[in-house]
């Protein structure tokens, strides 16, 4: 029997409300995007109605800029490694925490978690302490060590349900069948896991590229992105630069989560249907 507020929400009245709300959330997610794209082709330099007229200066201006585009090189050089290490500790910890019995789970667990409750300006402070202790010198190792640490609780949290959907029977019997574990772990697990490993590793990337809290403290004498674009708001003659670089990573970020996603199914329906639920009884 359906509940009264099953029955509002499929009512006319209902569906319009909810309609009506959801078109406000999208523009108001998407609206400063909009104007964002549109900002960097009006003839001003101030974000500012009316528009002036159409150019392509600032991105003209943003190909001529060799430190804007050494910044964004930067934050993809390191945005890919970080995520790439984060991606493989993630992997190792979810499998820990999903296929091993080991004392004091729990507590493990919410330790790998526990980066996203603690306030980044104090992790960010603590990073830095413990860098100078051990004399490490800032730069691009410790940013990329920095932005390892608030990836991994993203990346287990993708693995993690993931890897408890997976039958474990299926390795089971590639071990019964005289597999060893690195070929069970290649030949079965690796590839069920392949769509999550790609999802977890764009969450790290974008993480990684858009971060400027732990950046500002660990990066020494590099300029990040988001560092650059930060420093060069003081200046509303580069603004239309920055604005357009801004619209460049958005378009490129696009393109990239519609290719992942495109890759995904694809992945999927080579591997044939969802891996189906293990087993009430199975842990």
């Amino acid at each position: 029997m359906a509940t009264p507020a099953m029955d509002i929400a499929v009512s006319r009245t209902g569906k319009r409300v909810l309609s009506g709300w959801f078109v406000i959330l999208v523009l108001f997610l998407y609206a400063p995007l909009a104007l964002l794209l549109l900002f960097s082709f009006n003839d001003n330099n101030l974000p500012v109605f009316p528009l002036r007229g159409f150019t392509t200066q600032a991105y003209q201006d943003f190909a001529a800029n060799p430190e804007l585009r050494a910044s964004v090189v930067t934050s993809a050089k390191v945005a890919s490694i970080a995520s790439l290490g984060a991606v493989m500790l993630g992997l190792l910890a979810a499998i820990a925490l999903v296929r091993r019995r080991i004392v004091g789970k729990s507590a493990a667990s919410a330790l790998l978690l526990s980066p996203l409750v603690v306030p980044y300006i104090a992790l960010a402070i603590g990073l830095l302490v413990f860098f100078n202790e051990l004399s490490v010198p800032l730069g691009i190792p410790t940013l990329v060590m920095g932005h390892i640490v608030l990836a991994i609780p993203y990346t287990i949290l993708i693995l993690v349900p993931r890897l408890e959907r997976l039958d474990i029977r299926l390795e089971e019997a590639a071990r019964d069948l005289g597999a060893g574990w690195f070929q069970t772990f290649r030949l079965i697990t690796l590839p069920l896991l392949l769509p999550a490993l790609v999802s977890a590793y764009i969450v790290a990337f974008v993480l990684s590229f858009d971060e400027i809290v732990v950046a500002n403290f660990v990066n020494g004498q590099t300029t990040t992105f988001p560092l650059y674009l930060f420093s060069q708001l003081r200046f509303p003659t580069l603004l239309p630069q920055v604005i357009a670089v801004a619209c460049i990573v958005m378009a490129a970020s696009v393109l990239l989560l519609i290719g992942a996603e495109i890759g995904r199914r694809v992945v999927e329906r080579r591997l044939g249907t969802e891996p189906t639920e293990p087993p009430a009884g199975n842990a």
